[in-house]
């Protein structure tokens, strides 16, 4: 199938109005919309505004190529917009935008389709090719071009050898469309200018192709992953790999390829962990990615929620008793009530879930996890049940995925919208109401009853250990161990432990601001600077706010932070403090159950323990 089937003359824009990044979405949906290409226009825009949230499709040298693969799309097109001037759309080079290619793929697209759609960001890498659609004077000039590059590249193509000594990657996207396919190319391109070999796998939205073979990888000086989505590693245990988003093979294919052929590159584990940095991004497998996956989507539900909760609170606990007979302020209690904790907050353990099971087994995982969740949070087993579920269901629909991979390839259109829908469900479903739900049920209300009988000796211990933990890593996995523990227990109706969570993870960066101030000698300008930054952050329950000082000097500033931290949780405890908003820092401490100024004192103290340890081990800096 040739790109011109694709591309139009009715989706075709030669002079665009647009003068922002939002206009030429809206112009050039508008356009696929007019053309009878689109179901609905709404949920088209919505779908390509989700990937330009993940990265931004501008990929510079001129070019955009916003994209998406969604059911609202009728029948696969292109469509093509121009703007002589330039538009900024946060392209990776800080370069305006001159050519638009929206690409819309419809959820079944067939493989030819597709093919045809990654066919076009390959094209779009020839720097004269750019300049001839920049220089075309009317519609018929584009189509003509266009059908002249690909035939072009048709007779070019030969069959690949690959040596020994071939410099491997494997590029990927989430919806395997553009940069998937602009990234292979920029690597091969470049490596055949350096005088290099390369062989690039794709993982496409029609598979995987040019696949990579145990002897390459065996023999291979290096293997380049520019990924920003899930693809098979374990392959790659005992390599050195080098491991960076997929931009980053557009952008930089020479230092890749140059640090790849040197073999400057750390080991990637089969345990998933590898030694040394790489200069990309380092990714994170197994149980903690996903789990992080899923908890970093929850987390809008939980603070948008746990605010409106809190709010809420205000209303009904507060402003009620001292004018009890105002219905306004009633009912806005009850408003704010029902929309963050009836519906917002009871989102949580579902989204989850579901993005648990999309991080183990990609798109197919998300609809199973999320019943999952639904089903965990109805059957009663709550927080460590929506857990299960969402690992549950992943694994599952990898399952069915190497069950109905020995189907004929015309039904692959089928299995994402039909088949792996209806049986990852109802296997998900079916082990979660008859296996998980009774048992984990059962776990949860005995560790509720567990919290609800400690001593205060025991509930001490318990807050000093969870407020250390909260700044340990700040933001890291124990941090956030804690944190998913506290939103569990809220979840189970025990209030207790997410008070001192909060508590600790609001001391290192309010520490480290009260140790700019009182201790300014020690601390650069900069530093100084940023401390003024750090009172708003911990006031806000951002612990992440302490992590450039625990960097520039992790061996004073992390003890100091979780000895405050610690000290803080264990007093939210003693003083008997329950939090029942799981964020909101500094606004929802006047919600809380019991003395709401001995939750503060503990806070303050915390911190100011931070600051001291902090002011004592740090040496003084030199005069600036």
């Amino acid at each position: 199938m040739k790109i011109t089937e694709l591309l139009k003359r009715d989706t075709i824009i030669l002079d665009l109005h647009s003068t922002s990044k939002s206009d030429v979405i809206d112009e050039l949906v508008g356009k696929l919309g007019e053309a009878g290409r689109l179901v609905d226009r709404d949920q088209y825009k919505e779908a390509i505004l989700g990937r330009e949230a993940q990265s931004t499709t501008g990929i510079g040298e001129g070019i955009a190529i916003p994209h998406a693969k969604t059911a609202a799309v009728k029948t696969p097109a292109i469509a093509f917009g121009r703007s002589k001037e330039g538009i900024d759309y946060e392209s990776l080079d800080g370069q305006p935008a001159h050519l638009f290619f929206m690409i819309a793929a419809s959820e079944g697209a067939n493989n030819a389709h597709l093919e045809t759609l990654s066919r076009l960001s390959m094209l779009l890498m020839d720097a004269d090719f750019r300049q001839t659609l920049l220089n075309a004077t009317s519609v018929d000039e584009v189509i003509a071009a266009i059908d002249a590059k690909e035939s072009e590249n048709a007779e070019e193509e030969e069959e690949e050898v690959h040596e020994a000594g071939t410099i491997l990657a494997v590029t990927a996207c989430p919806t395997g469309i553009a940069h998937t396919y602009m990234a292979a190319d920029s690597l091969k391109a470049k490596a055949k200018e350096l005088g290099l070999q390369v062989k690039v796998e794709t993982n496409g939205s029609s598979g995987i192709k040019n696949a990579l073979t145990q002897d390459e990888i065996e023999n291979a000086p290096a293997i380049i992953v520019a990924a920003d989505k899930q693809v098979e590693m374990q392959r790659f245990a005992g390599k050195k790999v080098i491991i960076v988003p997929v931009a980053e093979a557009i952008r930089k294919p020479q230092q890749l390829l140059e640090q790849a052929s040197k073999g400057d590159a750390p080991i990637y584990h089969s345990d998933k962990k590898a030694e040394g940095e790489s200069t990309g991004a380092k990714e994170r497998k197994g149980f903690y990615k996903h789990l992080m996956n899923g908890v970093s989507n929850m987390l809008p539900f939980v603070v948008g929620g746990g605010i409106l909760i809190a709010i809420s609170f205000i209303f009904s606990l507060v402003l009620e008793k001292k004018f009890p007979d105002n219905e306004t302020i009633k009912t806005i209690g009850e408003t704010l009530s029902i929309i963050g904790g009836d519906n917002a907050f009871k989102l949580m353990v579902p989204v989850l879930a579901g993005f648990i099971a999309m991080s183990i087994a990609d798109r197919p995982g998300l609809a199973p996890g999320m019943v999952g969740g639904l089903m965990a949070v109805t059957g009663g087993s709550g927080f460590l049940g929506g857990l299960i579920a969402g690992f549950l269901a992943g694994y599952i629909v990898v399952g069915l995925k190497k069950v109905f991979s020995k189907l004929p390839q015309a039904l692959d259109g089928i299995k994402p919208v039909l088949l792996y829908p209806v049986f990852g469900i109802l296997l998900t479903g079916l082990v979660m109401l008859f296996v998980v739900n009774g048992p984990v049920k059962a776990i949860n209300d005995g560790l509720n009853h567990w919290l609800g009988n400690m001593g205060t000796g025991n509930l001490v211990l318990l807050g000093l250990i969870l407020g250390g933990m909260m700044a340990i890593d700040m933001g890291g996995p124990i941090n956030k161990a804690a944190f998913t523990f506290g939103i569990a227990m809220i979840d189970g109706g025990n209030f207790a432990p997410h008070a001192a969570i909060m508590a600790g993870g609001m001391v290192p960066p309010l520490g480290l601001a009260i140790a700019t101030t009182l201790f300014r000698n020690k601390f650069t300008k900069a530093e100084r600077e940023a401390g003024k930054t750090c009172y708003v952050m911990g006031l806000s329950f951002i612990t992440e706010g302490a992590i450039p000082f625990a960097a520039a000097d992790p061996a004073r500033v992390i003890p100091a932070s979780v000895i405050g931290a610690a000290v803080a949780g264990a007093l939210a405890m003693m003083f008997h403090i329950q939090l029942p908003a799981p964020h909101g820092g500094i606004f929802v401490v006047p919600i809380v159950r019991g003395n709401w100024l001995l939750y503060l004192l503990a806070i303050v103290i915390g911190s100011i323990v931070t600051a001291l340890i902090v002011g004592l081990l740090k040496k003084p800096v030199k005069a600036e």
